[in-house]
C-alpha cells in the first residue's frame, strides 16, 4: 500500500457525521473552538443539539473572537448553562451574554485575561483542553490538513488535546507555513461545503483618513507592518499606496494588507525575518482575500505563540506596529479593552507587537484613536483610566490622534501630560490641564 492510498484509508477510517462526531465529546470536556472562520458550522450545531437535548452538560468552551457561527450555535444564552463559554477575546456576542446574564442574575460568560501570544500555552498546559473543534482545507497528497486562514492557538491544540475533531471545507484556503495536522493525529472528520464568513467594512470618518495619513508619514520604505482591522487601519493601508519594499509580519491578515501585497507596495524584500514572505496568524476578510490566501508562496502562517513573540517580532529591522485603544491616561498607560464598567474586547496582541517592535532596530510601536468619543462629548485622552492597562505607559511610544502625534519615550511625566494634552480634542484640554495639576502632573 503507497502512503497515499494509506492516508486515504486513515481518512475514510475517521469520517463520520457531524452528530456521530459531536457525541465523541463527553460532558466535563475543555473544548477549544477556533478563532474566527476556523469556527466550524456543522460540528458546533451538532454539539449544540446534543446540549438542547440535554445528551450533554458541564462543557467549558474556549476561543477568542467568534463569529455568527458560534453566536447561533453554541454560544446561545439559553444553552450557558450546559455549554459555558470562555472568552479570551470579547466581542459583539459575549458582550449581548454577559448583559443578560446580569439581567437575568446569572453569569453569560467567563472572562480569561491572556495576551493572544500566551494563548496556546495557557490552553494547553493551563487549562488543559481535551478537545479541538475548527476548520480545515482538504487533504493534501502527504495526508496533511492546513489550518488555512486560523494558525493561532489550534495547531498546538492539536498537538496535545485528546480529541481533535475537524471540519474538511474546500473553502478553506490551503496556506503554506507551519500550520497543517496530519490525517494520523485526528480522531474524527466531517465533510461540509460552505462559504467562509466575510468581514465587512467598517465606515470611515474624517478622523480615519487625517490618523491615515499621519501614521503613513511615519513609516519609512522598507518597513515591516502589523496591522488591525479596521476603519482606522484600512484608512493606513490606503495612505501606504506611495511606499515601496514594504513587508508584513502581523497577527491578522487584513484585506487592507492583501490589498497593498496586489498593489506591489508590500514586496517583503527587505524582511530581515522571513525575506520575501508575509507571516500572519489568522486572517479575516472577503472572499478575494480567501481566494488570495490559498496555495499563494508568499505567503506563511504561524502559530501565535511564535508571530507574537516580541523577541521574534524584533528580528524585523523597521518594524511598525499600529494598534489602536480607546483611552489614553496622562502617564501614557492606554486601556484598549474595557468600556462603561465592562469588558469589551481584551488585550489581544497589543502588548506583544508594542513590545516587538520598540525592539526592533529602526522600529516604531504606534497607538492610535480619534481624540473624542461618544459623538464628541468624551474625550479619549483622560486623567485616569477608567480600567485595566492593556499597554503600561512604560510601554507605549508614539501616539496618533487627528491633532498630531507624539513620541511619549524619554520625556518626565510632566513632558508627557502637556504632549498628551495637545493631542486631545480643543474643547477638553483646559479640563485636563487642571486634572494635571491636581494630581500634581504640571
Amino acid at each position: 500500500m503507497t502512503h497515499a492510498e494509506q492516508y486515504a484509508a486513515q481518512y475514510a477510517a475517521r469520517l463520520m457525521s457531524p452528530a456521530a462526531a459531536a457525541a465523541l465529546i463527553p460532558s466535563g470536556a475543555k473544548v477549544a473552538m477556533a478563532l474566527g472562520v476556523g469556527q466550524p458550522p456543522a460540528l458546533l450545531q451538532a454539539l449544540a443539539d446534543r446540549a438542547e437535548a440535554r445528551e450533554v452538560g458541564d462543557i467549558n468552551i474556549y476561543y477568542l473572537l467568534s463569529t455568527a457561527i458560534a453566536g447561533e450555535t453554541v454560544l446561545r444564552y439559553e444553552l450557558t448553562d450546559r455549554l459555558r463559554p470562555h472568552s479570551l477575546f470579547h466581542g459583539a456576542i459575549e458582550r449581548q451574554l454577559e448583559a443578560r446574564g446580569i439581567q437575568e442574575g446569572r453569569r453569560g460568560v467567563w472572562f480569561v485575561p491572556t495576551g493572544f501570544q500566551q494563548t496556546p500555552h495557557v490552553l494547553t498546559n493551563e487549562i488543559g483542553v481535551d478537545t479541538l473543534l475548527a476548520t480545515v482545507s482538504p487533504m493534501d497528497a502527504d495526508g496533511n490538513f492546513s489550518f488555512g486562514a486560523n494558525t493561532d492557538y489550534a495547531l498546538a491544540a492539536s498537538k496535545t488535546a485528546r480529541r481533535v475533531i475537524l471540519e474538511v471545507n474546500p473553502c478553506m484556503p490551503r496556506v503554506f507555513g507551519d500550520c497543517t495536522v496530519h490525517v494520523s493525529k485526528v480522531t474524527a472528520l466531517v465533510e461540509h461545503a460552505a462559504p467562509l464568513l466575510e468581514a465587512g467594512k467598517a465606515p470611515q470618518q474624517p478622523q480615519d483618513l487625517v490618523i491615515g495619513g499621519i501614521i503613513a508619514g511615519l513609516v519609512e520604505n522598507g518597513s515591516t507592518l502589523q496591522m488591525g482591522i479596521g476603519a482606522l487601519p484600512d484608512a493606513v493601508c490606503a495612505a501606504l499606496r506611495g511606499h515601496v519594499d514594504l513587508g508584513v509580519h502581523t497577527e491578522m491578515l487584513t484585506p487592507g494588507l492583501v490589498e497593498l501585497m496586489r498593489a506591489g507596495v508590500v514586496t517583503n524584500a527587505r524582511k530581515t525575518l522571513h525575506p520575501g514572505k508575509t507571516v500572519f496568524t489568522f486572517s479575516m476578510g472577503d472572499r478575494s482575500t480567501y481566494e488570495f490566501l490559498h496555495e499563494n508562496p508568499a505567503l506563511e502562517a504561524h502559530p501565535v505563540d511564535y508571530v507574537n513573540d516580541p523577541a521574534v517580532i524584533a528580528r524585523n529591522a523597521r518594524m511598525v506596529s499600529v494598534n489602536a485603544t480607546l483611552q489614553i491616561d496622562l502617564f501614557g498607560a492606554c486601556c484598549s479593552e474595557y468600556l462603561n464598567g465592562r469588558q469589551y474586547t481584551a488585550s489581544g496582541g497589543q502588548l506583544d507587537f508594542v513590545r516587538g517592535a520598540s525592539a526592533s532596530t529602526g522600529g516604531k510601536s504606534i497607538i492610535a484613536c480619534h481624540s473624542t468619543a461618544a459623538k464628541g462629548t468624551a474625550s479619549r485622552i483622560v486623567a485616569r483610566l477608567d480600567g485595566p492597562a492593556t499597554t503600561p505607559r512604560n510601554d507605549t511610544q508614539i501616539v496618533v490622534t487627528e491633532h498630531g502625534w507624539a513620541n511619549l519615550r524619554g520625556l518626565t511625566v510632566d513632558q508627557r501630560a502637556r504632549a498628551l494634552i495637545g493631542l486631545a480634542a480643543p474643547q477638553f484640554r483646559a479640563g485636563l490641564k487642571a486634572e494635571a495639576r491636581s494630581m500634581g502632573l504640571i
